[in-house]
């Protein structure tokens, strides 16, 4: 998996893209859920498979979970200040991004997009992400740089430039 604060680069370079379009609370609540499908490393500690449903990179790195966080974000719009349709799709992009870099990584067991359908995990075909470790001492070792490095690389230089290009875009409309 890519850091937990690499998870965040999706909706902050949509919400920077998109500017007043995202208020700052649905961008706080972007963020959040950006980062909520590693919740499930509770399973390591509770005894649960990696490999399980319940386990790491389980259900709540699925499309269900996605939609399912991005529905509760539409029920509470009012909360995040925004519509409803806006709120569900920033969120829905938000969680689902987060599998999505997940698969890109090389290592792990690949991620169970499809549950409830398939319990199968998958990988992205490209795998440039190097998969980060889970404690902050080993993240400041040799290794977790090399980690840091791919993910600038690969996750937060084309977010920033995606960001940049939307917000150019949306500048130049008026």
């Amino acid at each position: 998996m890519p850091t937990a604060l690499t998870h965040t680069a999706v909706p902050l370079a949509v919400g920077v893209g998109l500017g007043e379009a995202v208020p700052a609370r649905l961008l706080g609540a972007g963020i959040v859920a950006s980062m909520l499908p590693d919740l499930d490393v509770a399973a390591f500690r509770l005894g649960i498979p990696y490999s399980a449903d319940l386990g790491h990179r389980g259900f709540t790195h699925s499309l269900a979970f996605a939609l399912g966080v991005a529905l509760a974000g539409g029920v509470g719009h009012r909360l995040l200040r925004a519509r409803f349709a806006p709120a569900a799709c920033f969120l829905f992009l938000a969680v689902a991004s987060h599998p999505l870099l997940d698969a890109l990584t090389n290592g792990g067991l690949g991620v169970a997009w499809l549950w409830p359908l398939s319990s199968e995990r998958f990988f992205a075909p490209f795998r440039p992400i190097r998969v980060a470790p889970i404690s902050l001492r080993a993240l400041l070792s040799t290794r977790g740089l090399a980690v840091i490095a791919s993910e600038l690389e690969y996750v937060w230089v084309p977010c920033a430039a995606i960001g940049a290009l939307v917000a150019s875009v949306r500048a130049r409309r008026g």
